[in-house]
């Protein structure tokens, strides 16, 4: 699929003036009103840049396929532009990246594995279809860590995705291809899946904006699963804006997925409409100093913490220092995927059907094909043999009501909006480490609660990352404050303007 699209030679690049780097949503579609830009040029150039820096250049290894139809697609949807441009959808010729474990029924669907290079699902997920309905284009499926087992972005089929902040790090994971690959401008958005946190790791790692969303608001259903309690679906995007408009098309009831009816009418009737320059003006938002460390390694990112504070206590926030006595011993407790994984990944290959490459968790194991690190998880899974009726199982899910609870009475008791902490308490790992060490993202996946986590700053400038290395901060809310919790993020970034593209995939010459 790949060779395709890499060993051809490319289009022209675009050729009217439109920063593509940084293009939003927003920004266009006000190009294609004016005329400026066409869904073709657009799609040029993000395949002049994934060409560039894809597997030349940097090497980003961002990508696994690119969809060979994409600029015969970008002409379809530019005649319906034409014809009518008032019936377009809300992401209209928006070139989107899926992880790879998002099914698509044109495209492979790997997570990563060499054992699953040539599984082609029947049809698409509940959210790409979606995506497609709302007008997306499908530009590419991104790397991943395999079968989404970790957060270092590493696969037997893909290799190591690097982060183009600093080509000697990762970019967290296990979605770091998406994160990778919109931090470099292959696209304007992504999306990733969150069983620990795996949306929320590349975001903080690649200077982006990730939404977990609160257990029930977005479909699973055909996502490649590793937790049947854990798992979620969200947007990865460079600004909180476009980070909600794609969340407002994810977001919707999916009988395939009967939690969602959890989420029915608890969303607002847009959330990119919600956002507000002047959201923090009164809040009041607890940092959570548990979750900041107090080692000579921590000090990069409480640093960048501290003047996350600085920026919203200045744009009228109250921010509570506070510590909750326990959280980390109970939130050490409360991962259920060991016990899930294998009963969740049967179900999904069930759905696939018989003529797939492989048609169970078992098989799959079989196969020994995955990097070592996640060959040896999935043989772990493989032998519990009735992981939902472990005791050790259903003393997790007791305790994930419980630090429910702790987290909601320590809120309300603070008379909190929402809670802040680092993402990650380190800087992102280098490549060669096995573990991304430190992160801060079980608050949500312990709790169903959703999280929003957006670039705070960056660490000092090095020769290897001359920008200094990314550092994402964290707000975390109750059920269903997605549209709160984005727009905070909103009206930090609009204060701190902290966004930068990576100097090591810079303009293309004459685009």
């Amino acid at each position: 699929m790949r060779a395709a699209v890499h060993n051809r030679r490319m289009p022209a690049p675009l050729t009217c003036p439109f920063t593509l780097e940084e293009a939003t949503i927003a920004g266009v579609h006000a190009a294609y009103r004016s005329g400026a830009l066409s869904t073709v040029e657009l799609v040029r150039a993000c395949l002049a840049r994934i060409e560039a820096y894809d597997r030349h250049g940097p090497a980003l290894r961002a990508l696994l396929a690119v969809n060979p139809r994409a600029l015969e697609e970008a002409a379809r949807l530019d005649a319906a532009w034409r014809a009518d441009p008032r019936r377009a959808g809300p992401l209209h010729g928006i070139p989107v990246i899926l992880k790879d474990n998002f099914d698509t029924c044109d495209l492979p669907t790997t997570g990563g594995s060499v054992a699953m290079r040539e599984s082609r699902p029947r049809t698409d997920a509940f959210t790409v279809e979606r995506l497609r309905q709302a007008g997306a284009l499908i530009l590419a499926k991104s790397n991943l860590q395999e079968f989404a087992r970790g957060g270092i972005s590493i696969s037997s089929l893909g290799g190591q995705t690097l982060n183009p902040y600093d080509l000697t790090r990762t970019p967290g994971g296990s979605s770091g291809g998406t994160g990778a690959a919109i931090a470099a401008g292959f696209a304007l958005v992504g999306t990733g899946s969150d069983t620990g946190q795996s949306i929320r790791s590349p975001a903080s790692a690649c200077c982006l904006v990730g939404v977990r969303p609160t257990r029930g608001l977005v479909s699973r259903a055909g996502v490649m699963p590793n937790s049947l309690t854990q798992d979620e679906a969200g947007p990865i995007a460079r600004t909180a804006e476009d980070a909600a408009r794609l969340l407002d098309v994810m977001a919707g009831f999916d009988p395939r997925d009967p939690v969602t009816a959890l989420g029915v009418g608890r969303a607002p009737g847009n959330y990119a409409s919600a956002l507000r320059a002047d959201a923090l003006h009164g809040a009041r938002i607890g940092l959570l100093e548990n979750l900041c460390g107090n080692e000579e390694r921590h000090a990069p990112v409480n640093a960048v913490m501290e003047q996350v504070v600085r920026v919203m206590e200045g744009q009228g926030a109250t921010l509570v220092r506070l510590r909750i006595d326990g959280l980390e011993e109970l939130a050490s407790r409360v991962s259920t995927d060991r016990w899930e994984a294998r009963a969740a990944f049967d179900a999904y290959f069930a759905g696939l059907g018989p003529d797939q490459p492989v048609t169970s968790f078992r098989q799959l194991v079989a196969t020994q094909t995955a990097v070592p690190e996640i060959q040896r998880a999935m043989e772990a899974e493989l032998a519990i043999e009735d992981g939902l009726a472990d005791p050790e199982y259903l003393q997790r899910l007791a305790n994930r009501d419980r630090l429910r609870v702790l987290l909601a009475s320590r809120m309300a008791q603070l008379r909190l909006d929402a809670l802040l902490y680092p993402l990650q308490r380190i800087l992102v790992v280098p490549t060669g480490c096995t573990e991304q060490a430190e992160r801060n993202g079980v608050l949500s996946h312990g709790t169903g609660f959703p999280a929003v986590t957006f670039p705070g700053g960056f660490s000092q400038p090095t020769a290897s990352a001359p920008l200094g290395v990314p550092v994402g901060a964290e707000l975390l809310g109750p059920d269903f404050s997605e549209a709160r919790l984005l727009s905070y993020a909103h009206a930090f970034e609009q204060a701190a303007r902290m966004r930068k593209a990576p100097r090591s995939t810079p303009p293309l010459s004459g685009s």
